[in-house]
């Protein structure tokens, strides 16, 4: 299935929730922010909320320094 990830096309398997595509590019859970099709996705709601086709992903890691 398609969805686009940080504005670039990308493929994950039918059926796959955001937590999965987190999983899968080997980001840990705490690492990073997300939106789907603009809107703030909790770290709790990740694995119910399930991607279609076309989806827009954003990952966002915090950046710490000063």
């Amino acid at each position: 299935m398609a969805i686009e990830l940080a504005g670039r096309p990308h493929r994950v398997p039918e059926g796959s929730s955001l937590a999965d595509l987190l999983a899968a590019l080997g980001h840990a859970p705490q690492a990073c922010a997300t939106a789907l099709n603009g809107d703030f996705v909790r770290r709790e709601q990740r694995h119910a909320t399930r991607l279609a086709e076309g989806d827009r992903v954003v990952l966002v890691q915090p950046i710490v320094g000063g």
